[in-house]
């Protein structure tokens, strides 16, 4: 096996961890928004602890679909051809949440409040969903040919495993985001969040473990299958710590148990990037699939001196932002007048221009 095709599949599979451990706990926050928080102050602090970071952590994903497009351009064009559908909902979740992080605040009624929090758990949802089957169908196959097209029509690569895998990122978003909100809360929804990990994550963590051992079952090898049985140890600690208030530690246990998880799937699935359901002869490999030895080389030079940059960069950005939020620290919503509007009744010698409420909010 070539060395550098195998190095950039392992830097594609790390740059897929890093994404679903930073944005998983902040697609379930998004989540959260409607399942968990009981009124705005409670959505308000859900808001702040992801607020610093959120757009942050969705580098990786674009990351992971550039290194995947530069260094395996056949496995890039399959994957987003043959689930242009899917991705395509992806990316319009993904933009509505987005749109609604900012746009939520901007005028203080209920009714308007309502729809981007929904936007957000919708968006946050779908997002996670899609990614979560586009992942399992890479690890476990898809209709392409010999040339790496689709067979069929749209949905031809709708089946159980897409649904596994949807369900089992979204859910892990939802335990993930918990443990977070624990960690990274104070008062009532701390207690609450640390509550509600310990009665769902052996059950949020089941699907996640279910793509673990169906890959296992397709193509695991003895050193993968031991890497399920260390996530499922993770997972035990990430509970068995939550259950003592050991906030950090059980967090970090989750996120080892997402390591392992990925590490096993990746693993077992390697060296095929994807397989075909049509015939093996028709798999995609690192080999088949790679880019020449010299793209990747230059790849690898100006991955080595910006990779690092940027992760120096976020641990300082989450370092900064590490305190707890409250609902203490959440101040209470109150109108102000837009800047243009104020410069026209300033100009027109308005009294009150300066100070006058509006449709427009502060959160």
């Amino acid at each position: 096996m070539e060395l550098l095709p195998t190095i950039w599949f392992i830097a594609i599979a790390v740059l897929w961890t890093g994404y679903l451990f930073l944005e998983g706990f902040d697609l379930g926050v998004g989540m959260l928004m409607k399942l968990f928080a009981r009124n705005n102050t409670d959505r308000r602090v859900l808001l702040n602890t992801v607020g610093p970071v959120w757009d942050g952590n969705e580098v990786w994903l674009l990351t992971a679909g550039g290194a995947t497009f530069a260094a395996f351009p056949r496995w890039y064009a399959s994957l987003f051809s043959t689930l242009y559908l899917p991705l395509l909902i992806v990316l319009v979740a993904l933009i509505f949440r987005a749109v609604a992080f900012e746009y939520r605040g901007k005028v203080d009624t209920e009714r308007w409040r309502t729809v981007w929090d929904w936007a957000i758990a919708l968006g946050s949802f779908v997002a996670a969903f899609g990614v979560g089957a586009a992942l399992a169908l890479t690890t476990t196959g898809l209709p392409i040919n010999a040339n790496g097209d689709r067979q069929g029509g749209p949905f031809a690569w709708f089946n159980g495993y897409a649904v596994l895998g949807g369900l089992a990122v979204a859910a892990f978003a939802l335990a993930h985001a918990l443990a977070f909100l624990a960690l990274k809360t104070d008062g009532e929804v701390r207690h609450r969040a640390r509550r509600w990990f310990v009665r769902l994550a052996p059950f949020a963590l089941l699907p996640f473990l279910a793509w673990m051992v169906a890959v296992q079952l397709l193509s695991g090898k003895p050193w993968t299958w031991l890497l399920v049985v260390l996530g499922i140890v993770a997972a035990g600690a990430a509970w068995v710590l939550a259950r003592q208030g050991s906030e950090g530690k059980a967090f970090g246990a989750l996120g080892a148990f997402l390591v392992c998880g990925t590490a096993s799937i990746f693993g077992a699935a390697f060296p095929v990037v994807i397989p075909s359901t049509l015939d093996p002869a028709f798999d995609l490999t690192v080999s088949n699939a790679s880019s020449s030895a010299y793209t990747l080389g230059l790849m690898s030079v100006v991955a080595a001196i910006g990779l690092p940059l940027v992760i120096a960069y976020q641990a300082w950005t989450y370092w900064v932002f590490r305190r707890r939020v409250s609902a203490a620290h959440i101040p209470a919503a109150h109108g102000f007048l837009p800047a243009i509007a104020a410069k026209v009744l300033v100009d027109k010698g308005a009294p009150g221009a300066a100070g006058g409420a509006s449709a427009g909010s502060a959160e």
